[in-house]
């Protein structure tokens, strides 16, 4: 099978200080068909004189104002033209640089919907601190995310014929409903049993956390019934305290 082309996407702004370890984790894969697109809100600080020591590995690059994280992604979605997409924004990396030639060397994730992974967190000095709270599930369906985001967004790799734009009436949980919406359309999932990406602890999820539940909610709401959302972010809230009490972080 014809590896596939991956569209890997970074999306930016005024990000001097983390928009270079990006980059280069994007940039150092050792798979060849990458083809990579960043958008940038228009950075007022270093971030574009930082793109552009990179700019012949970037495929396409844009950088105008735009209106907020999911708008910037939709344009970057506008832009792809390969068969899978995975976003690794500012701040996010790879794992390692042959991730993606390890995943792709194995023809079950070639012929996948989407492939998923797991992801780790990191600290500043970009030092994994720990796993990530959710873990993903050795078998991925729509039905799967009643449980709560169990795959990162950064380690959701999908068929970008399967990819809709971010719906811009949520401002903090797009990509949770996002994800939704393509695996109710996908046909076959294939968990590649690898950490993809780090995730850097803290940042705008943190800054968001309460208005990011209740979009949750009505995502949940919409795709699972009252009911099922309403039984799930019980036992979902029950579970987020206990493993604080118990690990002193989230």
């Amino acid at each position: 099978m014809e590896a596939p082309i991956i569209s890997v996407v970074t999306v930016v702004y005024n990000s001097e200080a983390l928009i270079e370890s990006t980059l280069q984790s994007v940039t150092n894969q050792t798979y060849t068909n990458v083809e990579y697109i960043v958008v940038d809100g228009g950075s007022t600080d270093a971030t574009p004189h930082i793109i552009n020591k990179y700019r012949n590995k970037i495929a396409r690059y844009v950088s105008e104002p735009d209106h907020g994280i999911y708008d910037a992604m939709n344009k970057a979605i506008g832009l792809a033209s390969g068969d899978f997409i995975v976003f690794i924004n500012s701040g996010d990396r790879f794992s390692d640089d042959s991730v993606l030639e390890k995943i792709f060397s194995n023809p079950d994730a070639c012929s996948a919907d989407v492939v998923y992974g797991d992801t780790d967190i990191t600290d500043e000095n970009g030092n994994v601190i720990h796993s990530r709270r959710h873990r993903p599930p050795d078998h991925l369906t729509w039905k799967s995310f009643k449980r709560g985001m169990l795959v990162c967004h950064q380690s959701f790799i999908a068929r970008r014929a399967l990819v809709p734009k971010y719906d811009l009436n949520y401002r903090c949980a797009a990509d949770f409903d996002w994800c939704v919406k393509i695996l109710r359309k996908a046909t076959k999932t294939h968990n590649s049993n690898l950490v993809i990406s780090l995730f850097l602890e803290g940042g705008q999820t943190r800054k968001t956390i309460v208005p990011g539940l209740k979009e949750r909610f009505k995502i949940m709401r919409h795709h699972y019934g009252l009911m099922s959302a309403l039984f799930w972010n019980i036992i979902l809230g029950v579970r987020f305290t206990w493993f604080v009490m118990r690990h002193r972080w989230f």
